[in-house]
């Protein structure tokens, strides 16, 4: 995805699709908020703000998450995952999953996967004869349904390894929906030689929980877990070096600064490959 030419946020409400509900904040459209997007309403902006003052960071939590996506993606492709299923995906922002792995292996395809219409009309939009690329609008606390899609299945070969992205995903799902299950059934639909990456909202800063408050008083979403709870959604699967870190220690591109600020620790960060 590149930048946006449908940025329905800027253009008059009565020319936003009725697909989009101006007067609700949406995960997508806050994360966007905070990354310093323009693809957010005012009320997207107010959660936004709100949530960044309790972290204390600045937005630099988003920024380095956004970041570790990157690392992470070319870190499979470079291993030869030449498809990736991007659950969760949110609004395009710079360097996005199909971009990023293009440029390891221009034979790469993506499948992003969203349940915000914003996402799916953007994505859409902007992936218009990309024949490796795919926007999907589906929810994936509904695993099973997803999968069979065949805008999944038209470019994600599931008897070849792939790449699955859960980036900032995992803490939107509460644990009266069974989170570990949802995970696992992605987990069981590929096969050995897949990798799997997630980061998740850790309760190693009280700035953190303080957040997920406010997603959830304001999103009806947010679950901050512990490291042992996050590290549970890897087993079976073989985590690799440097374990389930901080998100600005994992395979970083430059020397990390001790001691690290709030927003690095507000995430923890892994990636495991099924054996």
């Amino acid at each position: 995805m590149a930048d946006s030419n449908m940025a329905w946020a800027r253009l008059d409400p009565a020319h936003v699709p009725p697909e989009i509900d101006t007067t609700k904040p949406s995960v997508a459209r806050v994360y966007d908020a905070i990354l310093g997007g323009k693809d957010n309403f005012a009320v997207d902006r107010a959660v936004a703000e709100l949530s960044v003052k309790l972290m204390g960071d600045g937005g630099s939590g988003a920024r380095l998450n956004r970041a570790m996506l990157g690392r992470s993606v070319r870190f499979m492709a470079a291993l030869g995952i030449s498809q990736f299923l991007d659950l969760g995906s949110g609004l395009p922002t710079v360097q996005n999953t199909h971009q990023i792995a293009q440029s390891v292996n221009p034979a790469a395809r993506v499948v992003y996967v969203d349940n915000d219409p914003s996402v799916s009309l953007h994505g859409q939009a902007l992936l218009a004869g990309d024949a490796a690329t795919a926007v999907v609008l589906a929810d994936v606390m509904e695993p099973d349904k997803l999968l069979g899609l065949p805008e999944v299945t038209d470019l994600i070969d599931f008897t070849q390894p792939v790449g699955l992205i859960m980036n900032a995903v995992i803490h939107h799902m509460l644990d009266e929906e069974d989170p570990y299950g949802v995970v696992a059934a992605y987990k069981d639909a590929v096969v050995p030689g897949s990798y799997m990456q997630i980061t998740h909202f850790c309760d190693a800063a009280p700035e953190a929980a303080a957040s997920v408050r406010v997603l959830r008083e304001n999103l009806g979403r947010g679950q901050i877990r512990s490291r042992e709870e996050i590290k549970r959604f890897f087993d079976g699967w073989e985590i690799v070096a440097p374990g389930l870190v901080f998100l600005s220690e994992w395979r970083p591109d430059e020397p990390v600064t001790l001691p690290l600020d709030v927003g690095s620790v507000l995430m923890l960060a892994g990636v495991a490959r099924k054996p």
